[in-house]
């Protein structure tokens, strides 16, 4: 069992601001997805994604008449 918690052993001490800053970022959007996808598959927020599911062919519509001012 030592040789597995020498493997995943951190030198806490010995880490650089870039390894802080990696570090800190990746706690950061792993709590955003999680956060994002508890709130994409709530059953409550259904119907209001679902009307937002045309959006994308809304705007190759758009595109495809010649539509300028769509931006």
């Amino acid at each position: 069992m030592s040789s597995l918690a020498d493997y995943f052993h951190t030198d806490w001490e010995a880490m650089t601001t870039n390894d802080w800053i990696g570090t800190i970022l990746t706690v950061v959007i792993f709590l955003l997805m999680v956060v994002a996808y508890v709130y994409v598959l709530r059953p409550k927020n259904k119907d209001k994604l679902e009307s937002y599911k045309h959006i994308p062919m809304d705007d190759d519509e758009r595109i495809e008449s010649g539509d300028k001012n769509g931006r």
